[in-house]
């Protein structure tokens, strides 16, 4: 490049200093100094090394960008404010932002998913880059994810970390130990570049040899200030998240090439169906998970953006059916949870996902005490209450084989057992449905009818169907789950009948588990015998 172009993307990078003291000093709070350090990464990456359609920030043949972003400089000054989709860190709301990100540690992962997307499904040259801090760098998620991007190879991948000494509150680890840095990333298989991170040349120089390193991905490490052109601060400790008042030079207006389109674009539109209706014998007792394995094979068969991840539990969520069919659907993430829901946000921003009006779609097994001997640190007793709290999120609850399958599709609450003289409506869901029908069995033999309802989705429930049925039954209700009382089908259904005449009953697991025997821990918790007894007591 000409010295002519180097000083046009330094021009940049101080305009982007200037931006954001601005911008912050309007809010009142933001990151000036943690800006200032990457300016000149945002500047060469952004403005010279990035394939990027400015006018269709979607483009599916973009290079993604995990934490970057266009807007109009005249909204800068709004930062922060309630009227503002310019949050204190970026989120979705912005339309060329994927996913919310900040110091969090799961970009990387999402990097991931979306490059290994572009080198094993979309077949497209497009790069992916993640830009972190060196603080966050510290995360757990983040070595996950070296890890997982070291394995496969992904080349197309390229890390940046601003190494610019400061943490929030002290000196991250490694301040500016570069060397370590270098030697931690080449043992996970990456191709590590130290390099100047105020040195517009020594970066344009980093990218394209990221860009031809073949078989492995990189990292560039770039040894930066926090700071950087503001004198009175640069490299001091005490000025994370605070505004500034300093000046910052000029700068001249960027100018921004549009890449040549070179991925298709896929429709994912429509709704996706089994390839074919569940088959089960009546009376046969078969796990949930293992028909999810094969509903998983079913969806995939009838839409090829069907991808299906695991934490090295194939062989027990049945995921392994995938794998053994289609092996290049299936991606192994290993004992690396976090990673693997970040890796499961990448591809969905790439368009792989199981249902067109949601991102991810997460499927667990080995829920409540019926795991049995195991014991209570393996036994998800929260799950239900963590899912529920989290907007948007829809939650199934099959209780057999069919259910299962049939969840991938969606479907509505079922009432499983009633009759016309139902004095009390138990709600159940999962492995509880089969002990609520068994007690409602028993309590028929005695004279006392009561009606069953398996709840299918815990969010949202069926409030309509709730309450009718209740009214039925005395304004009466029982809900039995394999969870904690907090949290689970209890509390949804309380919250659509808060405004009723209702009385609700809550049988759930109220203390720690210990390992026995799955029959004998229902039994001890939430049996159909405990049901019975609680229908007694009302």
């Amino acid at each position: 490049m000409s010295q002519e172009e180097i000083q046009s993307l330094k021009d940049v990078a101080n305009k982007l200093r200037i931006h954001s003291v601005e911008s912050t000093t309007a809010a009142g709070s933001g990151h000036p100094t943690s800006c200032s350090s990457m300016a000149d990464i945002m500047s060469v990456l952004f403005f010279k090394t990035m394939k990027y359609t400015v006018s269709e920030p979607k483009a599916a043949n973009n290079d993604p960008w995990a934490e970057a972003g266009l807007f109009p400089t005249s909204e800068l000054m709004k930062l922060r404010k309630l009227e503002s989709d310019l949050e204190g860190h970026p989120t979705p709301r912005l339309n060329f932002i994927d996913v919310a990100t900040g110091s969090l540690g799961q970009g990387l992962s999402i990097a991931c998913g979306m490059a290994y997307c572009g080198m094993h499904y979309d077949k497209s040259p497009y790069r992916t880059y993640c830009l972190m801090g060196d603080g966050e760098s510290m995360e757990g998620n983040v070595w996950e994810a070296f890890n997982f991007a070291g394995f496969y190879k992904l080349d197309n991948l390229c890390a940046i970390i601003d190494v610019n000494r400061l943490g929030q509150s002290d000196p991250a680890p490694l301040g500016h130990d570069m060397e370590a840095y270098r030697l931690r990333l080449n043992s996970f298989g990456f191709h590590s570049i130290v390099v100047d991170g105020h040195d517009v040349g020594e970066l344009i120089r980093a990218f394209d040899e990221a860009e031809k390193t073949k078989g492995k991905p990189t990292c560039i490490l770039a040894k930066t200030y926090k700071g950087y052109n503001f004198p009175s601060v640069v490299n001091q400790e005490n000025w994370h998240g605070k505004k500034l008042c300093s000046k910052a030079p000029d700068a001249s207006n960027p100018k921004i090439k549009s890449p040549v389109a070179v991925a298709p674009i896929v429709d994912i539109s429509g709704i996706f169906k089994l390839s074919k209706p569940p088959y089960y014998r009546i009376g046969d007792s078969l796990a949930t998970r293992e028909a999810y394995g094969t509903g998983l094979v079913k969806i995939a068969q009838d839409n090829d953006r069907v991808v299906a991840l695991d934490g090295d539990m194939k062989n027990s969520t049945f995921s392994l059916n995938l794998r053994k069919v289609m092996p290049e659907r299936h991606i192994e993430c290993f004992i690396c949870e976090q990673n693997l829901a970040g890796v499961g946000i990448g591809l969905a921003c790439r368009d792989r996902t199981l249902f067109p009006k949601t991102n991810v779609n997460v499927v667990g097994s080995h829920c409540g005490v019926s795991i049995g001997e195991d014991g209570p640190s393996q036994m998800a007793l929260e799950d239900l209450s963590m899912f529920r709290s989290l907007p948007g999120c829809t939650i199934f609850y099959p209780s057999d084989a069919v259910s299962t399958e049939r969840a991938v599709e969606l479907a509505a609450n079922t009432l499983v057992k009633q009759t016309m003289s139902d004095k009390v409506l138990i709600i159940a869901g999962g492995i509880t449905l089969q002990k609520a029908l068994e007690a409602a069995s028993e309590l028929a033999q005695s004279g006392t009818n009561v009606r069953v309802m398996d709840i299918f989705t815990v969010k949202p429930v069926d409030k309509e169907g709730i309450i009718k049925n209740a009214t039925e039954c005395g304004n009466k209700i029982l809900t039995v789950e394999d969870h904690y009382p907090e949290g689970g089908i209890g509390d949804a259904v309380l919250d659509v009948i808060s405004m009723e005449d209702i009385k609700l009953k809550k049988l759930a697991v109220r203390e720690v588990p210990r390992s026995g025997p799955p029959m004998v821990l229902l039994e001890k918790h939430i049996s159909g015998q405990t049901s019975k007894q609680s229908y007694h007591e009302d």
